[in-house]
């Protein structure tokens, strides 16, 4: 499935009509919410199917079509779901300052009906957009959604997005980071652009002047131009390797540690990439569990690197082995081990030496490693 979006261009009749249209949608979701809430007290629990019953026919009373409906009791539904299964916390209900942004039409949109710079939505009719070359295919579903720089309506197309990818066999293992945005096992390093990071200056001022409106659309640019170089970065691995394995590592906790460094990087939205192109591409893409990555040296498999927060600050480090390695490419090289299944294990003779100097920061320890291959 493959997602495109046209930028609407809704004269004032349409756009007063999707501005109503979310705020019933948005009244709609409060009440379904409220429903299933004070019903589970007293014992009663809907279905999705018994819900869509109670509100038939009230496309008529309203601006909204009767699947639009269906599509937000749905969504309120799933959400209260989810929490019962202690999958996510309770759902919020929605308000003014946090409306619901976009309205769904589930039915399949014809071909016919995208002429000339023109679609036609249902109950909204023939709506300007600007060009935009669509890829061949079945439209499935339509959203149209309200952002800062305007409206968009997002197209699910029965399509696969294709490019050329090399005829190579190379294996790769990458590690993210926030310094670089990823760091492969071939000593290749991605910059981390942190578009929010130099972009604060400008969001500092607009929030000081009170300007609501442009601090949306800079929080819009922003999250454009990190999706727009997850992108590039995305398709040019997918290009270059057949095999690709990626550490797995726990951005929730990181993000409690490091703030927003984190999700300025976007790294989850990098892995998202990378698997869904891999396997349109016949590529090998998978997560890689990350523990002792970062002290484990990659030739000889000793357990003498830096360690806790406070060794974050060392870049370079030596092993007993002799080898002097860089963190994040020598934690690179462990992840594509650990995808091939190589997995070297320190014999019990190293573990028991009395002498044996553990500081990371020192390259002058040696002495010849005993391992055993598993």
């Amino acid at each position: 499935m493959l997602v495109r979006e046209l930028k609407l261009k809704p004269n004032k009749s349409q756009e007063e009509q999707l501005n109503t249209m979310l705020f019933q949608c948005t009244g709609l979701h409060n009440l379904i919410l409220r429903r299933i809430k004070q019903d589970a007290k007293n014992k009663i629990y809907h279905t999705k199917y018994s819900l869509f019953n109670q509100f038939a026919g009230h496309s008529k009373k309203t601006d909204l079509h009767s699947r639009t409906i269906q599509a937000v009791i749905e969504q309120a539904y799933l959400s209260w779901d989810r929490c019962f299964k202690k999958i996510a916390k309770e759902p919020k209900l929605k308000s003014i300052r946090n409306q619901i942004s976009s309205i769904s039409f589930p039915d399949p949109i014809k071909r016919n009906k995208i002429t000339n710079k023109i679609i036609r939505i249902p109950l909204i009719g023939k709506t300007r957009y600007y060009a935009q070359i669509l890829p061949e295919g079945n439209i499935k579903t339509a959203r149209v959604i309200k952002r800062a720089s305007g409206w968009y309506i997002q197209l699910n197309i029965n399509a696969k997005h294709q490019f050329t990818v090399k005829d190579t066999q190379e294996k790769v293992g990458i590690d993210t980071g926030f310094t670089h945005l990823a760091v492969l096992s071939n000593g290749t390093k991605i910059e981390n652009p942190r578009n929010y990071i130099r972009g604060q200056k400008r969001l500092a001022q607009a929030q000081k002047g009170l300007r609501k409106r442009l601090v949306s659309r800079l929080h819009e640019r922003i999250k454009n131009r990190r999706k727009d170089y997850n992108h590039k970065v995305s398709r040019k691995i997918i290009e270059d390797y057949s095999e690709i394995y990626i550490t797995k590592d726990n951005l929730r906790n990181q993000s409690k540690i490091f703030g927003k460094s984190v999700s300025d990087a976007g790294i989850s939205q990098l892995r998202n990439f990378l698997i869904y192109k891999g396997e349109n591409h016949g590529r090998k893409v998978k997560l890689v569990d990350s523990k002792n990555s970062t002290m484990t040296c990659s030739d000889c498999g000793a357990l003498t690197g830096p360690t806790g927060l406070s060794g974050l600050a060392v870049r370079q480090w030596g092993c007993v082995c002799g080898t002097l390695h860089d963190r994040d490419i020598n934690s690179a090289r462990v992840t594509l081990n650990v995808g091939l299944g190589i997995n070297l294990v320190l014999g019990k003779e190293l573990r028991s030496l009395p002498n044996l100097n553990r500081n990371p920061t020192d390259l002058s320890v040696g002495g010849s490693i005993l391992m055993e291959e598993k």
